[in-house]
């Protein structure tokens, strides 16, 4: 199973490099149309591989954020559900030394 999912990686690993040797030309990455005059000042020139990789970047960390507020329900019912286990084992500890102390207080009459 390791040497299949190192397998995966390399072949992963060997596709991104390929990609980044395949797109090494620079293009011009603009956060404005260039009709804008102001437009000049927020254009910067880049490898299309790096554009290509900071967009898998931020597609992972926006993923990785949607299914964190996704299950915050899930997480939060859960330790609701913890909580609640808690008491009632602090509670069944409790009623067994509570019932232990009237055994010995039956058997203490009884004698």
């Amino acid at each position: 199973m390791c040497f299949l999912r190192y397998l995966i990686l390399a072949v992963f690993m060997t596709v991104l490099v390929l990609l980044a040797i395949a797109n090494r030309d620079p293009v011009i990455v603009s956060l404005l149309p260039s009709d804008i005059e102001i437009a000049k000042n927020f254009q910067i020139e880049l490898p299309l591989f790096a554009i290509i990789f900071a967009a898998i970047v931020v597609g992972l960390v926006l993923g990785y954020l949607m299914e964190y507020f996704r299950e915050h329900k899930y997480r939060r019912k859960a330790a609701q559900k913890n909580r609640e286990a808690a008491k009632l084992s602090a509670e069944v500890v409790q009623l067994k030394k509570e019932s232990g102390k009237d055994d010995d207080d039956v058997l203490a009459i009884l004698t």
